[in-house]
């Protein structure tokens, strides 16, 4: 009897264990915030948690846009895969949660300021950059800035395919470029677009066939 109620309660211990341990990774919350009044949008913010979901809000600015359909500003939930979500929740914490500051100050060409944010049960860390000192977190910026630069063609194909489907012509091929030297990442975040404009008999044939090529990046975990 006493052996039963021990292995009783050593299972109840490991489940418990557990619980606490995926309540405290699904707290877990890494933020980027990224501004350049130069570009449309001029603001957005990403956010994850360390399963890949989050959420991503763009506000657009006024810089003068170009002529054509123009995305609205995005404000929606996201899937990014737990293989990259994890890659940057690993690097949070190897960089002390970024609490040692980030900014080079050297005199590089504006790219847009960065702002890291990590807040989860190792604790709290932020910082800002334009070009980071450290090559892991300026490389890490350069994805994020590349997840996003996704998420916003998503948007741009969802405006072209309700507004102007020719123009998705020229958008779709922009984009299979950008997937292939690595512009645009987390592909599979746009995976609904992409297999709207795979099926719609009313796109032209290429626009299909490079909307099934991304969708296959999207499978690769690109």
């Amino acid at each position: 009897m006493r052996s039963c109620l021990r292995q009783f309660a050593l299972l109840f211990v490991a489940a418990f264990a557990v619980t606490a341990y995926a309540r405290a990774e699904g707290s877990s919350l890494f933020e980027v915030e990224f501004s350049n009044p130069g570009l449309i949008p001029a603001q957005w913010t990403l956010e994850f948690h360390p399963d890949g979901t989050g959420h991503f809000r763009t506000e657009r600015g006024s810089a003068e846009g170009q002529p054509g359909i123009e995305a609205r500003d995005v404000d929606r939930d996201i899937q990014l895969s737990a293989e990259f979500a994890a890659h940057v929740f690993e690097i949070a914490e190897k960089k002390k949660l970024f609490k040692a500051g980030c900014e080079s100050h050297l005199k590089v060409a504006f790219q847009g300021k960065k702002k890291f944010t990590y807040t989860g049960p190792a604790g709290q860390g932020t910082c800002e950059f334009n070009y980071a000192k450290d090559p892991e977190i300026q490389a890490l910026g350069d994805s994020l800035v590349s997840v996003a630069t996704t998420l916003i063609e998503g948007a741009r194909l969802q405006a072209l395919l309700l507004h102007d489907r020719l123009g998705l012509d020229r958008e779709t091929q922009v984009l299979v470029e950008s997937a292939a030297d690595g512009r645009a990442q987390q592909i599979g975040s746009i995976r609904d677009i992409l297999e709207r404009l795979a099926e719609d008999p009313a796109v032209l044939e290429r626009v299909k066939r490079r909307a099934r090529i991304l969708l296959t990046k999207a499978d690769a975990g690109a």
